[in-house]
């Protein structure tokens, strides 16, 4: 039985709550303002609160916000017979724990407060909150206490303090890119910077100037002379991401670069000598390329002095509660809301999950769930597994309910004034949605939305979107 405050300037609507609560064994109290509300609140414990917005005096809005502030943990359903975007953002934004139109279906309302009395009944249990992960841990998140991790870490360590060129493997998804920093970070060059090429997200015609560079008059366009990245990193360390979808003809400039240490820019006759420690990394199958004639095996074995292979997640699901509460404690930071707990069903179905997109994937459905919960208990409910990496194969219209969102955005900014902006937040919310569904992947997510590859990364970098994939980066 619960303790359960129903707010309503309308006496048959609250006493329709009595008799659809008191019911299931409930102990219901009503108020018709927001006033006498907080007065019950002061008063006595609840463990829910369901309060309308439209109300006399002070409004449901401002009650919540005052009830959040004093009562943070306190779950409070809002309703409203009126409802507009703004006042479902409004709402959502001061922490209502769930939003429901009149007339509403009682047994939707039902099932929205047993969530919310069970999210409450967790919230003072504490049972299964999530424990604060150490500052070493969520400092880094290269996290996992399986063997097959414990022997990426030694691989790290071992090969970090060499000049050594390192191959690391592994699907999409699972870290790459931060196995190469860790290499990075803990060898002799950590002081030099490290660049970071995503070969997949440039094109072939613009790779070859973007690696090495060129010189001025070397093609229409070139007005002054370019450094490559080959260069910018002399001293340091470079990260060629996705080397295996690379052209021969550059395959055949990087595999120089790695013997010699030199090259010529495009259009010169200079050789330049660099310093630069390769790292390579690759989702695809090399020695597969190789036979097919697709990739160079000269260039394959010297880039095969050292690999270091990530296993898939599905293959170290041990490590799963540990990423789980690594990606709680880092986007409930970044949200700005307690980390929350997590029921033992949510774990469960977290936990045995396969995880196609591997810890990519697991990141962005942590974000997504602690958005929709906003400091909540999670449960199994809020996990959604829906949209994962081999969900290609939707189709290309827009998400359902959109075109009504436009409508309803158009009328509520002002009208055709409103056009360029809206062109903007959806577009942002197509690829953002596209990349949820592809779990980062960008190559997929621009076949998705029947993008060039080179477009959709430019559109990223525009709507400063975080694809959770490899990108052409300056050192930080």
């Amino acid at each position: 039985m619960a303790r359960i405050l129903v707010v309503d300037d309308e006496p048959h609507v609250l006493g329709a709550f009595q008799d659809l609560l008191e019911g299931g064994g409930h102990d219901v109290v009503t108020s018709e303002e927001a006033t006498s509300a907080l007065g019950a609140l002061e008063e006595g414990p609840f463990d829910l609160v369901v309060m309308d917005v439209c109300l006399q005096g002070m409004d449901g809005l401002e009650a919540l916000r005052r009830i959040k502030q004093q009562w943070p943990s306190l779950p409070v359903i809002v309703m409203t017979a009126h409802g507009t975007m703004q006042t479902a953002i409004e709402a959502t934004k001061l922490g209502a724990f769930d939003y429901h139109l009149k007339p509403f279906d009682p047994a939707e309302m039902l099932a929205a407060i047993d969530k919310a009395l069970e999210g409450s009944r967790l919230t003072q249990n504490q049972v299964v909150r999530a424990p604060e992960m150490p500052d070493a841990i969520a400092s880094h998140s290269l996290i996992g206490n399986s063997s097959q991790m414990q022997q990426v870490f030694m691989s790290i360590g071992r090969v970090a303090a060499t000049n050594a060129t390192v191959l690391i493997r592994g699907e999409s998804g699972t870290g790459k890119e931060r196995v190469a920093r860790a290499v990075h970070q803990h060898s002799q060059r950590a002081a030099r910077p490290l660049w970071i090429v995503n070969c997949v997200a440039i094109p072939d015609t613009l790779l070859e100037s973007e690696l090495f560079g060129y010189e001025r008059g070397a093609f229409t366009g070139a007005t002054s002379q370019k450094i490559g990245k080959f260069e910018q990193a002399d001293g340091g360390t470079l990260l060629l991401d996705e080397i295996g979808d690379i052209s021969l003809g550059i395959q055949a400039k990087i595999l120089r670069v790695l013997q010699e240490r030199c090259f010529e820019r495009l259009g010169g006759n200079k050789t330049v000598h660099v310093d630069v420690r390769v790292l390579a990394a690759t989702n695809r199958n090399l020695e597969e390329a190789i036979v097919k004639g697709a990739f160079r095996e000269d260039l394959y074995h010297r880039l095969n002095v050292v690999t270091i292979s990530i296993p898939p997640l599905r293959e170290r699901p041990d490590d799963i509660p540990a990423l789980v509460e690594y990606f709680l404690s880092r986007y409930a930071k970044e949200l700005g809301t307690p980390k929350p707990p997590v029921s033992p069903e949510a774990r469960k179905k977290l936990q045995e999950y396969p995880w196609p997109g591997n810890v990519r994937q697991l990141a962005h459905c942590i974000q997504r769930a602690l958005i929709f919960t906003r400091g909540y208990p999670i449960q199994a409910t809020d996990i959604s597994l829906t949209g994962t990496a081999g969900d290609h194969t939707g189709s290309r219209t827009c998400p359902e309910g959109l075109g009504e969102l436009v409508r309803r955005y158009l009328i509520d900014c002002g009208g055709e004034h409103a056009h360029e902006q809206l062109l903007g937040h959806v577009e942002r919310l197509l690829i953002v949605e596209a990349l949820h569904r592809t779990s980062g992947n960008q190559t997929h997510a621009a076949r998705l939305l029947g993008l060039a590859r080179p477009t959709l990364h430019a559109k990223i970098q525009k709507h400063n979107l975080d694809s959770g994939s490899s990108e052409t980066t300056a050192p930080g």
